[in-house]
């Protein structure tokens, strides 16, 4: 698969960028993310919790922390999400070809095919099972930090 001016970013990758964390995002790349990935991260937001989603917010005072919240909740319109009515079917494909995934993995490799996204996935992510699939689906990936 050619490489994209779509970025697909995860979840944390995602959370940093919201949160204005510098991240080595390609220049003139219009980013998307996937339902799943965004859920994950309004939950982390939301919760308050301790994990690696959650701490940046944690590390954020009172005030900044709500418009940070409020940010998560809504969605810049810059970062693009896929339509379910495609996407689920090419989930469907994806299941077919890799029966051992989970749900955030289908959907990632399925809307990665369906925008012909490049997907970056942060350190964390990168180490799971993700970037063989990815790799065996022919998608491309890139591993980003935050800085």
């Amino acid at each position: 698969m050619p490489t994209s001016s779509t970025l697909l970013i995860d979840d944390r990758l995602l959370v940093a960028h919201l949160l204005e964390a510098p991240l080595p995002l390609p220049e003139h790349s219009s980013l998307a993310t996937t339902t799943y990935w965004y859920y994950r991260a309004c939950r982390a937001a939301a919760s308050g919790g301790s994990g690696q989603l959650s701490g940046p917010f944690r590390a954020l005072d009172s005030r900044r922390q709500g418009e940070a919240i409020g940010a998560m909740l809504r969605l810049p319109d810059r970062i693009g999400l896929p339509d379910g009515r495609p996407l689920v079917p090419e989930m469907v494909a994806v299941h077919r070809r890799h029966p051992q995934l989970n749900l955030l993995n289908i959907e990632a490799a399925a809307a990665a095919r369906l925008l012909a996204a490049r997907v970056a996935l942060s350190p964390a992510a990168a180490d799971g099972v993700l970037p063989a699939i990815l790799d065996d689906e022919h998608i491309d990936w890139v591993t980003l930090e935050a800085r």
